[in-house]
């Protein structure tokens, strides 16, 4: 799972980046305007993990892991994306946007002052705006084309057209393509374009210390679109503070968990994604799927053998096995159940697939 941080310049973006990745990435108080990214991959805090290597000792612990992308080069000028930069932002799997709430004369606001429903509705708009440019282009193309290419190519050719004439018809109105529902198919066929206002959105408002959180007021209420609020500074120095230190302070301003935490929580959330295990005394090991794939597409997340030469998969819930305190104790008691290729796996279930190639 790739998220790209993006947000207005002086918005905390690298603050907030550096609180997640628990980095060193440079703040300044002046934007570059450079297009640059900066990239870290952060282990998927899981306590069921840490509770199922205790139990089995594994010479190997594999957590699930995020990548996050750090997208410096935004503009708060209408139609200032750069070919390169809309490119960087559409290879990501969801967006955070930063909206920046906090107060510091040091830092200056673009737009001379801090209006985070204002900021927030102007990158939106912006990420409408590419998108609108690339549909009339390939409708543009698609007329042109019209009576070209094979009867299979010219009948996908009529319904993609159909399908981004609903796109461009909810743009023009001033909605973002993530409120577009779409069918399997229709989304297959404008999958390859990446609009970046259809990508799944988790909005971070960066708060002051003492800051209210403004997310349930603030937030739209689009599909794929979620919102919460972060003390950006103070969680980039928590990051960066040793466990005892930091769990004095977090009590001292009332923090219940870190942020990365909490983010990578409402992340899986927001993308649909579970995670399920696989244990054993080489390699204790969470993977992740999308909600409701199947044990086939689980055996083929771990390797494309295990899905050729499927048979069974063994599962059991996490929570089952440390009661009972072994594999060989849940097949006596017979806890371990076998399902069919076509078993949805659900999140926490530990998952041993058999298979003969």
């Amino acid at each position: 799972m790739e998220i790209g941080i993006v947000g207005l310049p002086n918005s905390g973006k690298t603050t907030i980046f550096n609180a997640l990745t628990r980095g060193q990435a440079e703040t300044t108080a002046y934007a570059s305007g450079r297009v640059e990214v900066h990239t870290a991959v952060v282990q998927v805090p899981d306590p069921r993990v840490d509770m199922l290597a205790d139990l089995f000792k594994p010479q190997k612990v594999t957590y699930a892991h995020v990548t996050y992308n750090d997208i410096a080069g935004l503009r708060a000028e209408k139609g200032s994306f750069s070919p390169q930069l809309l490119n960087l932002i559409s290879t990501n799997d969801a967006l955070l946007h930063v909206v920046r709430c906090f107060h510091n004369p040091a830092v200056p606001h673009p737009l001379d002052e801090v209006n985070p429903a204002r900021d927030l509705q102007l990158l939106e708009e912006e990420f409408m705006l590419s998108d609108q440019a690339i549909i009339e282009g390939r409708l543009e193309r698609l007329v042109k084309q019209k009576g070209k290419g094979t009867p299979q190519e010219r009948e996908r050719m009529a319904q993609e057209e159909v399908v981004l004439q609903r796109l461009l018809a909810a743009l023009q109105e001033g909605r973002p393509l993530r409120a577009v529902e779409l069918t399997p198919e229709e989304e297959k066929l404008v999958r390859s374009y990446a609009f970046l206002s259809q990508k799944p959105q988790l909005i971070v408002f960066n708060i002051d210390d003492e800051g209210e959180d403004p997310s349930e007021e603030l937030t739209p209420s689009w599909p794929k679109t979620m919102g919460l609020a972060l003390r950006g500074r103070l969680e980039m120095e928590l990051a960066q503070m040793d466990p005892e230190e930091a769990e004095e302070f977090m009590a001292m301003f009332g923090i219940e968990e870190l942020g990365l935490s909490r983010v990578i929580r409402a992340s899986y959330e927001l993308l649909g994604l579970i995670s399920f295990f696989t244990v054993g005394e080489k390699e204790v090991r969470a993977w992740t799927i999308r909600k409701g794939s199947t044990a086939l597409e689980a055996a083929e997340a771990i390797h494309s053998d295990l899905a050729r030469g499927f048979i069974r998969a063994e599962v059991i819930r996490w929570d089952e096995l440390l009661r009972v305190g072994s594999l060989s104790e849940a097949r006596k008691q017979g806890l371990l159940r076998l399902e069919g290729k076509d078993y949805v796996v659900q999140d926490g279930e530990i998952v041993h697939i058999r298979f003969n190639i």
